[in-house]
């Protein structure tokens, strides 16, 4: 019974793929390996770098993801890159050391495997010599970013402290250079508390062998790269980290594999195909759920909302049903994240967030709309403040007047503006620093005198 959904869709795949299964003496599925034709072929073009990335499920089984990484991989869509899926027996030096051999066995190009990237908790490191013993194994730069991400969070720092902190990190990542990453060390030295500071291993930032693996790529790249990864990685938690069953959970993601079946066009053709099927947020449920959802959000707006309010809050919401969105729960708070600047959402009535539209409006933005939809929730009229209410407002200019503060506006712009001259002297050289430097210089010597030192 274990094996009856995953052998139907071996049925359905014209090329028949490997198919590894071990089962317990309950019957359930107890380890598997599991490898395309196609992704066989990717890794033997592409078998130098090997990444790989593990998932674990409510019943604490844990999926490895084999991903190819490097300067010639070039393949476009989610998990375009993955080459291998496994689930050990168990987590132990055993099972890992099985689970490889099994890969090997069936992947000639491993021999030519140089370089593997694992994350910081990859802890059977002995294991993973052994078995490829001519390639260097080091943490990946992805991984670092996350890890420090859940750090800050899970810290509890102040607001302002833990913006500066993920804004430096996600600018460093994107151009690793030795002096941002030794410019990122100091800013952890001084914003986090000595006594904490060891939980974050900032020497690795100092660590120059693991930023050769990353640093070819120029800051586009490495911003789609990291974009990639953070998809990638979340299509995989929603289908299998998600599912106590192992079997339904890998069952959803081989099913999603094979309807993406554009990525395989991309790597014959070497281009990259156009992403239209983002994969939905709810988990491995039908997209048939997720519609319900979403027209249930869009009938309770139309309902409690004034026009002008609704027209307003399904913009926002068409943005929620095109992106791509991340969601951590916090103890009081939620983090809501849709491929960019990370936002808070205050889920208690009357729920709030940190963006700018609902600072400005007091409506229901994108992010507080992405946690409706997570939750399988809508609107509540006490969500609203009372001049957003259906039958209270005349026109969206009059309320859009109203509502708008001109303080909100200029906080705004300076804000843009401040971000954009922060990303110029972050990334030009010295001499151009200098002499950007020298006309801000000048021109708040100014505005405030040129006896009254202003800091820049």
């Amino acid at each position: 019974m274990a094996l009856t959904m995953l052998n139907e869709l071996l049925i359905e795949d014209p090329s028949p793929p490997l198919l590894l299964c071990q089962l317990s003496k309950t019957a359930q599925l107890d380890a598997l390996n599991y490898q395309s034709c196609f992704m066989q072929g990717v890794f033997a073009h592409f078998p130098e770098i090997l990444f790989i990335h593990r998932t674990y499920n409510p019943r604490g089984k844990v999926l490895y993801t084999f991903l190819v990484d490097g300067p010639r991989v070039q393949l476009e869509g989610h998990l375009a890159r993955a080459v291998y899926f496994a689930i050990p027996a168990k987590e132990d030096a055993e099972g890992l050391a099985q689970m490889f051999q099994v890969f090997k066995k069936f992947n000639p190009a491993w021999e030519r495997v140089c370089t593997i990237l694992v994350d910081p908790h990859f802890l059977l490191l002995p294991t993973l010599a052994m078995e490829f013993p001519t390639a260097e194994v080091l943490l990946s730069a992805f991984h670092i970013c996350k890890f420090l991400q859940g750090k800050f969070y899970q810290l509890s720092l102040e607001q302002p402290v833990e913006r500066v902190l993920l804004t430096s990190l996600q600018s460093t990542m994107c151009s690793a250079t030795a002096g941002n990453l030794r410019k990122l060390y100091t800013l952890l030295s001084t914003c986090i508390p000595p006594a904490q500071l060891p939980e974050l291993h900032s020497h690795w930032l100092l660590n120059d062998r693991i930023w050769l693996a990353h640093r070819w790529r120029s800051q586009a790249e490495s911003s789609h790269y990291f974009q990639g990864l953070e998809v990638t990685t979340h299509v995989l938690s929603q289908f299998f980290g998600t599912t106590p069953s192992v079997e339904k959970g890998m069952t959803a993601l081989l099913q999603y594999l094979q309807q993406n079946s554009g990525d395989k066009a991309s790597f014959s053709l070497g281009l990259s195909p156009p992403n239209n099927h983002p994969p939905s947020d709810g988990g491995p449920e039908s997209p048939k759920v997720e519609q319900l959802v979403e027209a249930r959000i869009q009938h309770s707006l139309n309902a409690i909302c004034t026009g002008p309010a609704a027209q307003l809050c399904l913009g926002e919401l068409a943005v929620v049903q095109k992106s791509m969105h991340l969601i951590g729960s916090g103890s009081e708070k939620v983090n809501i994240q849709i491929l960019e600047d990370t936002h808070r959402v205050q889920p208690q009535t009357p729920a709030s967030c940190s963006c700018y539209f609902n600072q400005a409006f007091h409506l229901p933005c994108r992010h507080i709309l992405t946690m409706l939809s997570a939750r399988r929730q809508v609107l509540q009229p006490d969500m609203l403040p009372a001049g957003w209410t259906a039958g209270c407002a005349a026109s969206l200019g009059d309320i859009v007047g109203s509502k708008w503060s001109e303080t909100l506006d200029k906080h705004l712009a300076v804000a843009l503006l401040t971000e954009e001259v922060g990303q110029l002297l972050q990334h030009c050289s010295q001499e151009e620093f200098e002499r950007r430097y020298s006309t801000l210089r000048e021109l708040a010597d100014s505005w405030i005198g040129p006896y009254e030192q202003v800091q820049l």
